[in-house]
């Protein structure tokens, strides 16, 4: 199957903001009202301000062109404590990060896929599934690594064996916790997010 990927500002700038604030009303992501939120209500702000860029993935389904899903990326500064990664792990992290020896941190700005879902409309669940969607965040950080240096990618995603261990199996390490915002309670359950990172060097 064949897949479509256009920035949501591509999209905005081709066919206008109303149009486009229509389009994104076919997404729906029941298992995580934060993704669908996001993607119906911010992406477009958030593009707009600069913030972070949305990516929409689309493929044909009865001769026209549907949404699958989507990944938010943006740049996030976070810290990393020494004692929650590998020995290999720090002296990578050390190329690029500042270490900050009074909390036994590494301070570092990193590529943050903020935000990855599809779409599970009736119709159009079964036509991607998270893996192939997760490669094509990886590949737009790598275009951007090739040009700027950089090796790791980190996101944060609700502490729930599912989500955790889909992303372990994409090669991610969990280094962290962090607590949610206020205007984050609404979205997501719990009361932090889990902080996850890999390193993309060997990836392909």
């Amino acid at each position: 199957m064949g897949y479509n990927i256009i920035s949501l500002k591509k999209i905005c700038n081709s066919i206008g903001e109303s149009k486009t604030k229509e389009l994104v009303l076919d997404f729906e992501c029941p298992l995580n009202k934060d993704v669908e939120s996001f993607f119906k209500e911010k992406a477009i702000e958030f593009f707009k301000q600069d913030i972070a860029e949305t990516f929409v993935v689309t493929t044909s389904y009865k001769e026209k062109q549907v949404i699958v899903g989507y990944f938010a990326i943006t740049n996030k500064i976070t810290k990393i404590k020494r004692n929650a990664v590998s020995g290999n792990t720090k002296k990578r992290l050390l190329r690029f990060a500042e270490y900050d020896t009074l909390n036994k941190c590494y301070i570092v700005t990193l590529p943050l896929i903020g935000q990855l879902g599809k779409n599970y409309k009736s119709e159009y669940k079964g036509l991607i599934d998270g893996d192939i969607l997760l490669k094509f965040a990886f590949d737009k950080i790598k275009e951007a690594q090739d040009i700027l240096g950089g090796r790791f990618v980190f996101l944060e995603c609700e502490d729930k064996p599912k989500l955790k261990e889909f992303y372990e199996s994409n090669g991610f390490v969990c280094f962290g916790k962090r607590n949610l915002d206020r205007d984050e309670r609404e979205s997501n359950s719990g009361e932090y997010l889990l902080q996850m990172l890999r390193d993309l060097s060997n990836y392909k």
